[in-house]
């Protein structure tokens, strides 16, 4: 099982100028992914620019927005900025997509929080027709740059009949958010008897994401995070906060179970934006 690692970009704490930072020691270190978390309504830093950031100052680390809230933008922009970012990187992005379950994400910027998943679907298309090179509605050029490799890597997102619908249709796998190893487990089976039933080759790439902090001067800070980015939930959101690893054995088990499970890439996303998180993480994974 590969170990990745995220950038604190959605931690209202962060200072932009710590994230290239971030990913330089995520690369010297040892981790295979460097991922985000995206959002609109909240003061968090664009996942996109972040990578951009970090692909100028790495040369092997895996880029992955884990996830993008596609509907939120426009297919053809966004085609175009993913296709520069994979060719600024060399072919290092992997794009994680999804719908998102917060309606303030789309009220911001007045796009329909009902029709997300059509909006997804229609987006899909045009983006990999794009990233083909080939000319889109209202177009006879191609839209964006040439791409490494053909076309960019989708990571698909959620836990619906139309995420698995999507994995086999355009990704290349899926990744399951936040959902613990005995939630995620099931739909990842899910998700490879139906790759199998459909013919396609080999097996889909699983991804999982969990949080973690390490040290007892930064738990406070970890709490504070969590119980903020996860607000809107309510009690609830107490419950992910304690859920968090923060200590080695936690995350080693945690590293362990996800293995067992056949999880291809774990990802630890950091709850402060400390960059000793990175060394101490390190430490215990690598």
């Amino acid at each position: 099982m590969r170990i990745g690692i995220g950038l604190p970009n959605p931690d209202p704490s962060c200072p932009g100028h710590l994230l290239p930072r971030w990913a330089m020691a995520a690369e010297e270190r040892g981790f295979t992914t460097l991922a985000t978390i995206d959002r609109v309504a909240f003061p968090n830093h664009d996942s996109l620019v972040a990578l951009a950031a970090a692909a100028a100052v790495t040369e092997r680390i895996e880029l992955l927005p884990n996830i993008l809230l596609v509907p939120t933008r426009d297919p053809v922009l966004l085609a175009k900025e993913t296709a520069t970012l994979a060719s600024i990187s060399r072919g290092r992005l992997t794009l994680g997509v999804g719908v998102g379950g917060r309606p303030d994400d789309y009220a911001v910027i007045g796009v329909d929080f009902g029709n997300r998943g059509r909006r997804l679907d229609a987006m899909l298309e045009t983006m990999t027709k794009a990233w083909r090179s080939e000319p889109v509605e209202g177009s006879t050029e191609p839209v964006v740059p040439p791409v490494p490799g053909g076309s960019i890597p989708l990571l698909i997102g959620g836990t619906s009949d139309a995420s698995v619908r999507r994995t086999i249709e355009y990704g290349t796998g899926w990744t399951s958010g936040g959902a613990p190893v005995d939630r995620a487990t099931p739909f990842a089976q899910r998700v490879r008897e139906a790759w199998r039933e459909a013919g396609k080759d080999g097996e889909p790439r699983i991804a999982a994401l969990t949080y973690f902090s390490l040290g007892d001067d930064v738990e406070s800070a970890s709490y504070q995070y969590l119980r903020r980015y996860y607000g809107h939930l309510g009690d609830y959101a107490e419950r992910i906060a304690a859920n968090a690893l923060r200590s080695e054995n936690a995350i080693k088990d945690a590293s362990a179970a996800y293995a067992d499970a056949g999880v291809d890439d774990l990802l630890l996303d950091p709850t402060v934006a400390d960059i000793s998180q990175v060394d101490r993480l390190a430490d215990v994974v690598l």
